[in-house]
């Protein structure tokens, strides 16, 4: 379910009180880099994922992790 036009203009409303005009720019602004920054992060991640995945390199598992033997003497 979608807000209607009025509670948008409710809620732009609010925000502008929050923030004051002359620094909503600003805000929005540092909003956007961040949100662009973290979808770049994000592909990286993916294609870096991709890359291991095609090729057949795995890491080795770290020390300690080792399963253990059912073995039963």
């Amino acid at each position: 379910m979608f807000p209607g036009p009025v509670q948008m203009l409710i809620v732009v409303a609010v925000i502008i009180l929050l923030f004051g005009a002359k620094r909503l720019p600003a805000t929005m602004r540092s909003i956007g880099k961040s949100v662009t920054e973290f979808k770049k992060g994000i592909n990286d991640t993916s294609e870096d994922d991709s890359a291991n995945s095609d090729t057949g390199n795995t890491p080795p598992p770290a020390a300690g992790n080792e399963p253990e033997s059912t073995e039963s003497s």
